[in-house]
Protein backbone atom coordinates (compact mmCIF):
# COMPACT_ATOMS: atom_id res chain seq x y z
CA UNK A 1 0.00 0.00 0.00
CA UNK A 2 2.05 3.17 1.07
CA UNK A 3 4.43 4.46 -1.50
CA UNK A 4 8.18 5.32 -0.58
CA UNK A 5 9.21 8.67 0.03
CA UNK A 6 12.26 9.70 -1.78
CA UNK A 7 13.71 13.26 -1.53
CA UNK A 8 16.93 14.29 -3.07
CA UNK A 9 19.05 16.03 -0.69
CA UNK A 10 21.95 18.78 -2.32
CA UNK A 11 24.66 20.53 -0.63
CA UNK A 12 27.18 22.27 -2.09
CA UNK A 13 30.66 23.76 0.13
CA UNK A 14 33.35 26.05 -0.09
CA UNK A 15 36.13 25.50 2.15
CA UNK A 16 39.28 27.87 2.65
CA UNK A 17 42.18 26.08 3.73
CA UNK A 18 46.28 27.11 4.41
CA UNK A 19 48.65 24.48 4.12
CA UNK A 20 52.12 24.69 5.09
CA UNK A 21 53.66 22.27 1.87
CA UNK A 22 57.01 21.70 4.07
CA UNK A 23 55.65 20.71 7.27
CA UNK A 24 52.73 19.19 6.16
CA UNK A 25 50.50 20.92 8.35
CA UNK A 26 47.04 22.17 7.32
CA UNK A 27 44.32 24.56 9.01
CA UNK A 28 40.66 24.88 7.51
CA UNK A 29 39.84 28.59 7.70
CA UNK A 30 36.38 28.65 6.59
CA UNK A 31 33.88 26.51 5.36
CA UNK A 32 30.80 28.28 3.27
CA UNK A 33 28.40 25.86 2.58
CA UNK A 34 24.20 26.12 1.25
CA UNK A 35 21.89 23.18 1.51
CA UNK A 36 18.25 22.48 -0.04
CA UNK A 37 16.85 21.76 3.04
CA UNK A 38 13.27 21.39 2.09
CA UNK A 39 11.53 23.51 4.75
CA UNK A 40 13.34 24.88 7.55
CA UNK A 41 10.49 24.25 10.85
CA UNK A 42 13.67 25.05 13.08
CA UNK A 43 16.36 27.25 10.91
CA UNK A 44 18.87 27.00 13.86
CA UNK A 45 18.44 23.30 14.80
CA UNK A 46 18.45 22.67 11.14
CA UNK A 47 22.30 24.93 10.80
CA UNK A 48 23.42 23.03 14.34
CA UNK A 49 22.60 19.71 11.66
CA UNK A 50 24.44 21.44 9.25
CA UNK A 51 27.77 22.57 11.51
CA UNK A 52 27.29 18.91 13.08
CA UNK A 53 27.56 17.24 9.81
CA UNK A 54 30.33 19.99 8.27
CA UNK A 55 32.53 18.73 11.56
CA UNK A 56 32.41 14.94 11.05
CA UNK A 57 33.47 15.47 7.87
CA UNK A 58 36.21 17.59 8.88
CA UNK A 59 37.13 14.63 11.14
CA UNK A 60 36.71 11.73 7.97
CA UNK A 61 38.98 14.06 5.38
CA UNK A 62 42.37 14.94 8.11
CA UNK A 63 41.89 12.99 11.27
CA UNK A 64 39.95 9.65 11.78
CA UNK A 65 41.52 6.61 10.33
CA UNK A 66 40.65 3.14 11.74
CA UNK A 67 43.69 0.88 10.49
CA UNK A 68 43.03 -2.73 9.73
CA UNK A 69 45.24 -5.65 8.55
CA UNK A 70 43.68 -8.84 7.13
CA UNK A 71 40.25 -7.54 8.50
CA UNK A 72 41.44 -6.93 12.05
CA UNK A 73 41.73 -3.80 13.33
CA UNK A 74 44.94 -2.79 14.17
CA UNK A 75 44.64 0.76 16.06
CA UNK A 76 46.29 0.05 19.47
CA UNK A 77 43.12 1.99 21.22
CA UNK A 78 40.88 4.54 20.53
CA UNK A 79 43.46 6.99 21.96
CA UNK A 80 45.36 8.32 19.33
CA UNK A 81 41.68 8.50 16.98
CA UNK A 82 41.82 12.14 16.73
CA UNK A 83 38.06 13.95 16.40
CA UNK A 84 37.18 16.86 15.54
CA UNK A 85 36.70 19.03 18.88
CA UNK A 86 35.49 22.98 18.87
CA UNK A 87 38.73 24.03 18.44
CA UNK A 88 39.33 22.51 15.33
CA UNK A 89 36.20 23.46 13.52
CA UNK A 90 36.49 26.86 11.57
CA UNK A 91 33.47 29.13 11.27
CA UNK A 92 31.19 27.72 9.06
CA UNK A 93 28.65 29.88 6.87
CA UNK A 94 25.55 28.63 6.09
CA UNK A 95 22.63 29.65 3.84
CA UNK A 96 19.35 27.82 3.71
CA UNK A 97 17.94 27.12 0.49
CA UNK A 98 14.15 26.24 0.91
CA UNK A 99 12.21 24.10 -1.48
CA UNK A 100 9.89 22.20 0.31
CA UNK A 101 9.63 18.32 -0.92
CA UNK A 102 5.74 18.00 -1.59
CA UNK A 103 5.66 14.23 -0.43
CA UNK A 104 7.16 14.97 2.56
CA UNK A 105 5.38 15.89 6.16
CA UNK A 106 5.92 19.54 6.61
CA UNK A 107 8.11 19.68 3.37
CA UNK A 108 11.53 19.19 5.23
CA UNK A 109 14.39 17.58 3.88
CA UNK A 110 17.23 15.39 5.71
CA UNK A 111 20.04 17.98 6.90
CA UNK A 112 22.94 16.15 8.97
CA UNK A 113 24.14 13.45 6.32
CA UNK A 114 24.62 15.71 2.95
CA UNK A 115 27.34 18.00 4.83
CA UNK A 116 29.27 14.72 6.04
CA UNK A 117 30.05 13.94 2.62
CA UNK A 118 30.11 16.95 1.05
CA UNK A 119 32.71 19.00 3.66
CA UNK A 120 34.87 15.76 3.07
CA UNK A 121 35.24 16.09 -0.51
CA UNK A 122 34.85 20.07 -0.21
CA UNK A 123 38.28 19.99 2.10
CA UNK A 124 40.23 17.56 0.04
CA UNK A 125 39.60 19.19 -2.80
CA UNK A 126 41.08 22.74 -1.48
CA UNK A 127 44.02 21.14 -0.49
CA UNK A 128 44.67 19.75 -3.46
CA UNK A 129 44.30 23.06 -5.16
CA UNK A 130 46.48 24.25 -2.34
CA UNK A 131 49.32 21.60 -3.05
CA UNK A 132 48.70 20.63 -6.23
CA UNK A 133 48.86 17.16 -5.07
CA UNK A 134 46.75 14.06 -6.04
CA UNK A 135 45.57 13.47 -1.97
CA UNK A 136 43.94 10.10 -2.95
CA UNK A 137 43.00 8.67 0.29
CA UNK A 138 41.43 10.55 3.39
CA UNK A 139 42.23 11.21 6.12
CA UNK A 140 44.84 13.26 4.17
CA UNK A 141 47.99 12.81 6.10
CA UNK A 142 51.33 15.21 6.82
CA UNK A 143 53.44 13.00 4.57
CA UNK A 144 50.77 13.37 1.29
CA UNK A 145 50.92 16.81 2.00
CA UNK A 146 54.62 16.87 1.97
CA UNK A 147 55.27 14.39 -0.38
CA UNK A 148 57.48 12.06 1.36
Amino acid sequence: GERAHVSFAVAAMRVVAEVDVELGLTRIVWIGTAQDVGKAINPLAVEGQIEGGTAQGLGLALMEEIRTHDGLITNASFTDYLIPTTLDMPPVTTVLVEDPEPDAPYGVKGVGEPPTVVSTAAIVSALRDATGRALQRVPVRPDDIVGL
